[in-house]
């Protein structure tokens, strides 16, 4: 039986190259404060020992982590994963993160996080002691939540914000929500519709109120009646229920806008039941732009969130931060788009 290679620690290279502990971590670190002559002993040794710097390793002396932790709603991400539908928001998060962390040299980790538990303050000091992130990307409703936020200002640790606008520590990003929900309704009106429902997300979720306050802006622009709004959840479930309460209703709507893909699936297929023809006798617009929304029959308008870009923007401004760079105070906003595809048309006659 083979045995096993013993891995190189940083221990090994200390006493290949003569030095310290402490020197080799802030050769590693790239920290100014070690001699050219030594410097290159020591990554001598490293590449003679063929060591591969672990995170320990470059945590001595009080060095950064150079690792950057996202934290997810637990949930709906198990939810997405259990059920094989995926979770859109989690892969692109990821893209834009990882990209942007490999590139300065950072690593990404995702953590899952149950905002309503009992037992979140000890979740996340297992975390943190475990990682000792150099900055937490916050995704809503965490962006939001004082628990997690105080914790976060405690431990002096970058905090990156998505989806809020709630007082306390950390940066804002955010993505646009009440322009994308009049973006959304001024494309339906433009059709020519003039009954027009939302079927709103979960109320812990600050952008969802922005959505709301959209839909309703563009509404009042034009001249209509803002009656037509079904509370949801951002799950299929909440999403057949409210589509059954808009189309239910005496002057029911000819167009109806989902505020998660999930939801807009279910008033798609539930609109089929009931003998309705989308988009022939109901529009239905999307948010999020995940693939199942794109792969739909037909294939669904959606708003286009710039999750990826968001998250590289979030990365860079963490890093900024431990650099002590100089930065803004407002809030960080990337726009929206709206992809057009065949779930609008203009209203049936009536």
């Amino acid at each position: 039986m083979p045995r096993r290679r013993q891995a190189v620690t940083i221990k090994h290279v200390a006493a290949d190259a003569g030095v310290s502990l402490q020197t080799v971590s802030r050769v590693i670190n790239n920290e100014p404060n070690v001699r050219p002559e030594m410097a290159e002993r020591v990554r001598g040794s490293i590449n003679r020992l063929g060591y591969v710097p672990l995170i320990a390793a470059q945590r001595m002396g009080g060095s950064k982590s150079r690792l950057i932790l996202a934290l997810n709603d637990r949930d709906r991400t198990i939810a997405g994963w259990q059920n094989r539908e995926g979770t859109d928001w989690v892969d692109q998060m990821l893209l834009g993160g990882m990209l942007t962390c490999g590139r300065h040299g950072y690593r990404l980790i995702l953590e899952l996080v149950d905002t309503h538990s009992d037992h979140i303050e000890r979740e996340l000091l297992g975390a943190i002691g475990a990682l000792r992130p150099d900055g937490v990307i916050l995704t809503p409703p965490h962006s939001q939540d004082p628990v997690i936020l105080d914790l976060l200002e405690r431990h002096g640790i970058s905090i990156a914000r998505i989806g809020s606008l709630t007082p306390g520590p950390g940066f804002s990003l955010i993505m646009g929500d009440e322009d994308a929900a009049r973006m959304a309704t001024d494309h339906l009106i433009a059709l020519g519709h003039r009954r027009i429902g939302l079927i709103a997300g979960a109320t812990d979720y600050e952008l969802s109120g922005w959505r709301v306050t959209g839909w309703r802006a563009a509404l009042a622009d034009a001249g209509l009646a803002d009656d037509l709004l079904a509370p949801g959840n951002f799950d299929y479930a909440s999403g057949r229920a409210a589509a059954n309460s808009l189309l239910a209703a005496a002057d029911p709507p000819t167009a109806i806008i989902a505020s998660s893909d999930q939801m807009a699936i279910a008033t798609l297929e539930y609109a089929r039941e009931r003998g309705l023809r989308v988009p022939e006798d109901l529009s239905i617009i999307s948010f999020d732009d995940t693939p199942v929304a794109r792969f739909a029959s037909p294939p669904l308008t959606a708003v286009v969130q710039p999750i990826a870009a968001v998250a590289t923007l979030a990365v860079e401004r963490i890093i900024a931060e431990q650099a002590q760079d100089d930065l803004p105070t407002e809030p960080v906003y990337v726009a929206a788009d709206l992809a057009v595809r065949g779930s609008t048309a203009p209203p049936p006659r009536r």
